[in-house]
């Protein structure tokens, strides 16, 4: 009888064993996994049914079938509808609408998306996904109008546009120029208007620049900014590089950065003129990049003269190459002008602005950098001794440093930088009144006029 007993207890326990390893496999197995089909739409909720739907299924266990359905109105359209004899891991789908959902104009469509499995889950079934979308149905290309720009721009130099964009949807607004430069405009005046300021880069041999503004559905409108192009021809000085010079202010400069004391001339030289360059300049267009998205009414602003009587001693644009022993070694482009009038010259704040950096920058020496508004900014490279501090707001007149030989430079005088939105412009025509009264301020005043009679 005990023996009975335990054959059937021992039966009832293999039996419970193997219930119990059926149901761990059913639930690790991957022909029994329980997830559903991921789905996913690319677009955003605003749709142009011009370009296509993009929807992404995909599964662990392998798709059986999908179903893309469209409601416009009262009526539905299948987009796609397929089933597979294989499971497919995935799917990326690329749907139109039929040209008969554009006839309905509707205002918004109601995308469906269902999905199945290959899993054995759910009694066979497999995992079932639905997903349901809303887009607003958006066709129509954003309206952009020039109300007013600068009749011309030259190499090296700087221009302004104004004008207006419109779109229920808009989403970037940007200049975009031939040489992969992008202008930020500022809201202008009245809602719906926009200013900005250009520059030609004059390591750029041609220039153009159009306005690019698309909508949240994806709708692009480009315009060009009618622009009279003046070519302007710069310095190219070759110079010899000398023993003498390699092993002063070179050499020191190489020697605080990090190049080995005992490294050759040369590569201290190109070290200090293109590395430790490129790197301080990379600093200071990350800097004055940075635009206020603050609407503006006008844009006062006088010439600039940092330094009384200062006497100009060299040219901005100067394209430099540089020779030892008959061969060119480096090359660089000198992207201020310098000037010099005495020892410690004071330097002064032509027109008013906020002091976005006061330290030492490499090449640059002890340098303020003052924002102006409208993405410009002056740089004072060079100085002895700063009378102000980052964060600093500065009135017209105001001393805040003085001339001097901080960084890479030989006598005593001041790198003044003029630079839009990151790019370095001709200081000369900031320093030019009837170049800012033709280039600038009139253009200003002419759009004030014209958005007030629209």
């Amino acid at each position: 009888m005990s023996r009975r007993k335990n054959g059937s207890s021992f039966l009832w326990i293999v039996i419970l064993l193997a219930i119990a390893g059926a149901a761990a496999y059913v639930y690790t197995a991957d022909m029994f996994e329980r997830n559903a089909p991921e789905i996913s739409v690319e677009n955003s909720e605003y749709w142009n049914p011009k370009k296509p739907l993009i929807v992404k299924i995909k599964d662990q266990s392998g798709l059986l079938s999908y179903k893309v359905s469209l409601q416009s109105g009262s009526e539905t359209f299948v987009l796609a509808d397929e089933q597979f004899a294989v499971p497919q891991a995935e799917q990326v789908l690329e749907l139109k609408a039929p040209r008969r959902a554009f006839a309905l104009k509707s205002d918004s469509v109601i995308v469906t998306i269902e999905a199945t499995d290959a899993s054995k889950w759910n009694f066979l079934a497999g995992n079932r996904a639905f997903v349901q979308k809303k887009f607003v149905v958006d066709s129509k290309r954003p309206s952009v109008g020039i109300v007013s720009n600068s009749y011309k721009i030259s190499k090296g130099g700087s221009a302004i546009a104004i004008f207006k964009a419109e779109d229920s949807n808009l989403d970037k607004l940007y200049i975009e120029t031939s040489f992969g430069k992008r202008f930020k405009p500022i809201p202008f005046y009245k809602e719906g208007y926009y200013i900005s300021l250009l520059a030609w880069p004059v390591q750029e041999s041609s220039f153009r620049a159009s306005i690019i503004a698309t909508d949240l559905a994806g709708n692009r409108t480009k315009t060009n900014i009618p622009l009279y192009l003046k070519d302007r021809k710069y310095r190219i000085s070759k110079i010899k590089l000398s023993d003498r010079f390699l092993n002063g202010k070179v050499s020191e400069l190489a020697e605080e950065y990090g190049v080995e004391e005992n490294a050759d001339l040369i590569t201290k030289f190109k070290f200090v003129n293109e590395e430790l360059r490129e790197k301080n300049e990379e600093l200071i267009h990350k800097i004055t990049s940075k635009v206020d998205d603050t609407q503006i009414d006008s844009f006062g602003i006088s010439t600039f003269y940092p330094l009384r009587n200062g006497k100009k001693v060299a040219s901005f644009g100067d394209h430099r190459i540089y020779f030892y022993n008959g061969a060119k070694v480096s090359e660089s482009w000198h992207l201020g002008l310098d000037l010099a009038n005495v020892k410690m010259g004071k330097i002064k704040v032509s027109n008013p602005g906020e002091i976005v950096f006061a330290e030492e920058n490499g090449i640059y020496g002890n340098m303020p950098i003052l924002a102006h508004g409208l993405g410009l900014y002056t740089l004072y490279g060079h100085c002895s001794s700063l009378n102000v501090k980052e964060g600093d707001h500065v009135s017209s007149g105001e001393h805040i440093a003085n001339t001097g030989t901080s960084g890479y430079a030989m006598g005593d005088h001041l790198h003044f930088g003029v630079l839009v939105q990151g790019v370095e412009v001709r200081p000369e025509e900031w320093m030019d009144r009837q170049w800012i009264r033709l280039n600038v301020t009139d253009v200003i005043k002419d759009a004030r006029k014209i958005i007030d009679r629209q």
